[in-house]
């Protein structure tokens, strides 16, 4: 990680804190970091850790074990010029974010069916198979590009000269959805340093027993 990014990061997190309050949380994020207030879907969400000190991680994420292939080690650096980042900056990106910065997108790559388990709060779900950049529908792939990426379509040619920072994850260390969309990004000409790759993705945040929301119903 860069030391800009870390100074940055830690910059935000220094001005969120804020005097612990009488009932004071007993598993923080950080020492001077009780919890962080992001918004998904209009409504407030604090991100924070299970306060439950006996509490296990989610079932859904305790397997150890998957078929491989598909379901892989990934490497701890994915591409060349793209930041393969971890829990705490990924809240600073989602604070960002909620507090009206539209130059950053945090995308859940997972299926519907994992995200109706539970999400980032702050993300955005764009299914890895709908951006599955030679595979996808072209069409779909430009609209997600156009509609959600800040990216331009100059007769017949993708412009990135106004593309977000994409902040994007799958359900962990041994998913290839969100890596698999990362490489088709790049393969297009999306700017590296414009994508973030947080690896650790669900099983980490679930590991960590921080806040996941569930779609409205």
């Amino acid at each position: 990680m860069k030391l800009r990014t870390l100074f940055a990061v830690s910059t935000l997190f220094a001005s969120l804190a804020m005097p612990m309050a009488a009932s004071a949380l007993d598993v923080n994020l950080t020492a001077d970091l009780p919890s962080v207030d992001v918004m998904h879907d209009g409504q407030k969400v604090t991100i924070m850790r299970n306060q439950d000190q006996k509490n296990t991680i989610n079932p859904d994420f305790a397997k150890t074990s998957r078929k491989c292939p598909p379901f892989c080690i990934q490497p701890g650096e994915l591409a060349a010029g793209v930041d393969t980042i971890g829990e705490l900056e990924i809240i600073h990106y989602l604070k960002k974010m909620s507090d009206g910065d539209k130059t950053i997108m945090v995308v859940d790559s997972r299926t519907p069916d994992w995200v109706e388990k539970g999400t980032i709060p702050g993300a955005v779900n764009i299914p890895w198979d709908k951006l599955n950049i030679g595979k996808s529908d072209p069409i779909t792939v430009q609209e997600i590009l156009e509609k959600h990426f800040g990216v331009r379509n100059q007769d017949g040619f993708y412009m990135f000269d106004n593309a977000k920072t994409v902040v994007m994850f799958c359900n962990g260390p041994w998913c290839g959805q969100s890596p698999t969309n990362i490489k088709g990004l790049l393969k297009i000409g999306y700017p590296a340093n414009k994508i973030k790759w947080y690896r650790g993705g669900m099983q980490d945040w679930e590991a960590l027993g921080l806040t996941t929301v569930k779609p409205a119903k």
